[in-house]
């Protein structure tokens, strides 16, 4: 993993609270999810946003290896969300895959995130314009891949941190 010049020179440099890197492999990917888990913590929110198949999963079930919790972390899509709670002292993860759910935070209610949200690390695949409005405070991570047919393995992913919790979090870390 290396961190990834920027696409386009008339672009704005990220944000001192972002992070861009690229990614080769899956492999690569759970390894990013994974020093994730080293800078959350309990009441953390994470929206993963990228095209399907883009490794939304791939770096959850890292950040699930990392945090040390029970069960194979695997998509949500028909369950909407799966807890998996913490083999050790860490927090618990609540994976979310938001993909069929069309309406907001009021159609996501059922699922008592914000009741959640205190004690778990959340994870929201396609949480976009869905779930902003639980906290200030949250991790946002854009996978860009190529599109298409093509065979293409290298992503792009950008994490920003946004709100307090991640003003003075280093996540260049995750470069590492």
């Amino acid at each position: 993993m290396e961190a990834a010049a920027p696409q386009n020179p008339a672009e704005p440099p990220p944000a001192a609270n972002s992070v861009e890197l690229t990614v080769t492999s899956a492999e690569q990917m759970r390894e990013l999810g994974r020093r994730l888990a080293k800078l959350v913590r309990a009441g953390d929110l994470l929206l993963l946003s990228g095209e399907l198949g883009a490794g939304k999963t791939t770096l959850t079930r890292g950040l699930g290896e990392g945090l040390g919790v029970r069960g194979a972390v695997t998509s949500p899509t028909f369950v909407i969300a799966r807890v998996h709670p913490s083999l050790g002292d860490g927090p618990p993860l609540v994976h979310v895959d938001a993909y069929r759910l069309s309406g907001g935070l009021e159609e996501m209610e059922d699922l008592d995130l914000d009741v959640s949200l205190p004690e778990s690390v959340i994870a929201v695949e396609w949480g976009e314009g869905k779930v902003e409005e639980l906290t200030d405070d949250r991790l946002r991570i854009v996978i860009h891949r190529a599109v298409g047919d093509t065979s293409d393995e290298v992503r792009r992913v950008t994490v920003t941190g946004l709100g307090e919790r991640w003003a003075g979090t280093g996540l260049s870390a995750l470069t590492a």
